[in-house]
């Protein structure tokens, strides 16, 4: 959607070139024939005008006056030189529409103008396989993100798969990540496939905003430490959790398949959710679980995060509400909807 950097405009020349060029082709042809005409046949602004039109475009029009033995030489010199440049440059211009690169480029402003406004979104740094997982992931949650990729044929891809917001560029380019909104966004996940890129990801996003919430994916044990030290928040080893994920399914089979359902796995339904201390009602801030459960009986509160950041499976009902705390309950699609209605999550 966005090129390298800040190259952000309607007409962007990278985009236009092959456009632009074949209209100053023409527009040279044009100027320099009609001054031609004028200094050596003495025409008029529009007779001269005329004339190289009828000329470069071999219409075969009749000629506004008789041409002098100089003028006879300046057409054919103006016929040999602007015949090939003038199909060029039609050519360009046609292949260009018919194309429907202008489409693309259009439609590519046009995303570009609604990520502008995102605020509280996910930047998604890199669109490959762990990449695109997230990216399913957070459609299913309805939560806003932003792909940065450099591959040009990824990008193609991503154009095909509807209205992705995205960015073309390297994402360790701190001005490409401003662009993404990184000030105003509530995370970032980098997948890249090196280390040492994803962790000068997290470096460069940690100094541009000291709250923001960072996934790193890595691929080396070492590399875990480094990530954490460098600002990530979570530092993820796809193979490792895969590698688990397949043992525990010959071990405990149907305690994990519960646990993909909870999960959700992709699917637009959600099964567990978490509550913020900001979304809990005015009336049962500071007061126990149980008067939460009284009053919202929907679902099963299943686990809490204290404000010191402990957690809590199962917490007694008499724990209190209290700032910076999170709450985690359990229930059917149904449910969840109901319970984020009540209390006003989107």
């Amino acid at each position: 959607m966005i090129r390298k950097g800040n190259n952000i405009m309607l007409f962007n020349f990278k985009f236009f070139k092959r456009v632009y060029f074949a209209l100053g082709l023409l527009i040279m042809i044009i100027v320099g024939g009609s001054i031609g005409f004028m200094a050596i046949e003495g025409f008029g602004v529009i007779d001269a005008f005329y004339q190289t039109i009828i000329t470069i475009s071999t219409v075969g029009f009749k000629e506004v006056h008789e041409f002098s033995t100089e003028g006879k030489l300046f057409v054919s010199f103006l016929i040999i030189t602007s015949f090939g440049t003038f199909a060029f440059a039609v050519t360009s211009i046609t292949t260009y529409i018919v194309s429907g690169d202008y489409k693309l480029y259009f439609k590519d402003y046009k995303t570009m103008k609604g990520m502008t406004e995102l605020k509280n979104h996910v930047i998604v740094c890199g669109y490959g396989r762990v990449g695109k997982q997230a990216t399913e992931t957070l459609l299913a949650h309805n939560t806003p993100f932003v792909i940065i990729e450099q591959s040009d044929e990824i990008i193609e891809k991503i154009r095909g798969e509807g209205d992705l917001l995205y960015m073309q560029g390297d994402a360790t380019d701190d001005t490409l990540l401003i662009s993404a909104g990184i000030q105003r966004a509530q995370a970032l996940i980098t997948t890249l496939p090196s280390d040492s890129n994803n962790l000068f990801v997290v470096l460069t996003a940690r100094d541009l905003n000291k709250t923001l919430t960072i996934i790193s994916r890595a691929s080396q044990v070492s590399s875990k430490r480094k990530l954490k030290i460098a600002g990530a928040t979570n530092v993820i080893m796809p193979d490792s959790i895969g590698g688990s994920h397949m043992a525990q399914l010959v071990t405990n089979p149907d305690v994990l398949e519960f646990i993909d359902q909870i999960s959700m796995q992709g699917k637009n339904e959600i099964n567990l959710e978490e509550i913020c201390f900001s979304d809990i009602p005015e009336d049962c801030k500071y007061k126990s679980l149980l008067d939460l459960k009284k009053q919202f009986p929907y679902c099963n509160i299943v686990g809490f995060r204290t404000s010191e950041k402990e957690y809590i499976i199962n917490p007694p009902e008499e724990t209190k509400i209290v700032p910076n705390c999170k709450i985690f309950v359990l229930g059917n699609p149904e449910q969840i909807r109901n319970l984020n209605q009540s209390i006003g999550i989107n």
